[in-house]
């Protein structure tokens, strides 16, 4: 199951206590200061990792608590310090303060580590407090409480191409002939409830990241639909290529299809709008009537129209060939 938002509560260590002692040995009557120092408490650390894909698990723990520092013990031995607790989340998740709403990290790299809840420091046993005038000092230093957040964690996909088009504009299918990606293929609308990424080959040695998205409806930037869920994730796609259906089944107009999500794009972000785009001619099969509703969209869009089967596997080729060149360029 896939989640791209979660809350969570952290909660770091509290440190040990340093300890007020002194020595006690045979024939040392007046022995001096020896309290060790408490432990520091732990920490709670989130990690980037690129086999989690999802905040699924993390929102149901939705809250992680670190270990206390021991106390300091006679003799100057120190208290343990209290174990840390690492917190596996997908590469390109966004952890936010929730109380104060601003921007912690962004972890959009693998192994990328952020320190969320920084463990309270142990407090010093009465050595530190020892001088040449003050040989006997019975003071100590209780345990520093660790810090206790709650954050909000939200992901953003790291793909370099996003696929995106309306309902049944064959983005799936797409996906699944170009990559590994298994994404549920079905003649109804909405059978992308998630989204997916998958790795194309592109050549002999160069590949492409892609994701497909859940398909958009007019007014998704307001909230229609399932894919303003997504748009998001499509902030970080250095290219998109949107797929229009032009084949004689198509549900919605192939002009009115891409102006329907062309609005939406720069309604929910300007950056958005301005992202290198690819329009993508879907199920084209070369005949009479999807060749003239691929030259009628050009005339519309004022760009070259990628003409593809993803059943046929003609035009992928190229397709992904134009894609990775873009993606340099954007790099």
């Amino acid at each position: 199951m896939f989640r791209d938002e979660a809350t969570v509560e952290v909660i770091a260590g509290k440190g040990g206590d340093g300890l007020a002692s002194f020595r006690r040995e045979k024939y040392v009557p007046r022995g001096g200061p020896d309290g060790g120092d408490g432990g520091d408490g732990g920490s709670v650390i989130f990690v980037a990792r690129a086999d989690v894909h999802s905040l699924l698990e993390v929102g149901r723990r939705f809250r992680f608590a670190a270990g206390n520092g021991q106390p300091g013990g006679p003799r100057l031995r120190a208290g343990r310090g209290g174990e840390d607790v690492e917190v596996a989340v997908p590469v390109g998740t966004l952890i936010y303060d929730q109380e104060r709403g601003n921007l912690l990290r962004d972890l959009d790299h693998e192994g990328m580590r952020l320190v969320v809840a920084q463990g309270g420091r142990g407090g010093r046993g009465n050595p530190h407090f020892a001088t040449a005038i003050r040989q006997a000092p019975r003071d100590a230093t209780p345990g520093a409480l660790g810090e206790h957040r709650h954050l909000k964690l939200e992901l953003k996909l790291v793909a370099e191409v996003g696929l995106l088009g309306l309902p049944n504009a064959g983005k799936s299918t797409f996906l699944s002939r170009v990559t590994a990606a298994t994404p549920k293929i079905a003649d109804y609308p909405f059978t992308t409830l998630v989204p997916q990424v998958g790795i194309a080959r592109v050549g002999d040695y160069d590949t492409l990241v892609i994701a497909d998205l859940p398909g958009l409806i007019e007014g998704a930037a307001e909230g229609q639909g399932l894919g303003h869920q997504f748009l998001r994730h499509v902030e970080r796609c250095k290219v998109l290529l949107h797929l229009v259906d032009v084949s004689d089944g198509a549900v919605t107009d192939p002009i009115e299809a891409w102006k329907t999500l062309d609005a939406e794009l720069a309604e929910f972000s300007d950056a958005l709008a301005e992202k290198p785009r690819l329009i993508v001619a879907s199920k084209h099969f070369e005949d009479e009537a999807s060749n003239a509703r691929v030259a009628e969209l050009e005339r519309a869009t004022g760009t070259a129209v990628f003409g593809i089967s993803s059943v046929l596997g003609d035009g992928l080729k190229e397709l992904l060939a134009h894609a990775r060149e873009l993606v340099r360029q954007s790099t």
